[in-house]
């Protein structure tokens, strides 16, 4: 009888790499144009956002010497995280290098991310939307995973979105459950969803029009053409936001509810074997 994964087991992987060559094509999403920019968007929020998770968690690290398991799972977790957004603020660097001017949203996500929510809601809020939007980002990785939502894309782009999708489901329940230790209730958690579901989609819709509002000759008509375009290929709102929300509102909902570990373990494997047989060496 095969053991089930441990929910509790989270690996840094820090040597991983995925580079992205000057000549990588602008148009990279086998749906086109605007599923390129949609993700490209998605994209753009990550190495704030990561950081912003990142920290909201950390504030209540001195509260967890109680729970040794929970530290270890937060400390990877940081790793991890930390890791995502290196790898995409290197793809960030790309797009610029590519012509896009992403430096004015950028400017503005960085200020209403620390100056406003950072800064001015309570920690628990924070670490609230935190635990939120993690519950996001593993349902975005789970269908990344099991339904090839990139199967046709640029392979670069394919393995980046789909190690961090595996790396998402790993470590899906720790802002969760560091929640559910320093501030349980559920008023705090929906407050937390609905914060966050607002700020990330609000976010990706203008990174997302911000970049192909720099197509040329496309124009806000064909702005919102390829929009719904996209939308009609991979009707992500409808697949994610939803699901999401009915999930997340259950009173007695964990992310571990959703048995997935296992399709997460078995993509990560093809990068933790050799690491494992050179320690073994």
């Amino acid at each position: 009888m095969v053991a089930p994964p441990d929910p509790g087991r989270i690996l840094p992987r820090l040597h991983l790499k995925f580079p992205f060559d000057p000549d990588y094509p602008r148009v990279w999403h086998e749906n086109g144009l605007g599923s390129t920019h949609l993700w490209n968007g998605l994209n753009m929020l990550f190495p704030e956002g990561e950081r912003f998770f990142v920290r909201s968690v950390n504030h209540y690290l001195p509260q967890l010497d109680d729970t040794p398991d929970l530290r270890v799972q937060v400390k990877a977790f940081f790793a991890q995280e930390g890791k995502h957004a290196h790898e995409h603020q290197d793809y960030i660097e790309l797009l610029k290098s590519q012509g896009y001017d992403v430096s004015g949203f950028m400017r503005v996500f960085h200020r209403i991310v620390w100056n406003v929510i950072h800064r001015r809601f309570p920690p628990a809020v924070c670490l609230a939307i935190t635990a939120a939007l993690e519950h996001y980002t593993a349902i975005m990785g789970s269908d990344t995973l099991t339904l090839g939502v990139f199967a046709g894309s640029h392979p670069n782009m394919r393995a980046l979105i789909e190690w961090h999708a595996a790396e998402e489901i790993e470590h899906k329940a720790v802002a969760f459950d560091v929640l559910r230790k320093v501030a349980p209730g559920y008023g705090l958690r929906v407050l937390g969803m609905l914060i966050g579901i607002a700020a990330l989609f609000g976010f990706w819709f203008a990174a997302t029009v911000t970049l192909l509002r720099q197509e040329p000759g496309l124009g806000w008509f064909g702005t919102l053409r390829e929009l719904r375009r996209a939308h009609r290929k991979d009707p992500v709102l409808k697949r994610v936001l939803w699901r999401g929300l009915k999930e997340y509102l259950r009173p007695s909902f964990h992310p571990l509810d959703d048995d997935n570990l296992h399709v997460a373990r078995a993509y990560l494997a093809m990068y933790d074997a050799p690491r494992v047989k050179a320690e073994a060496a």
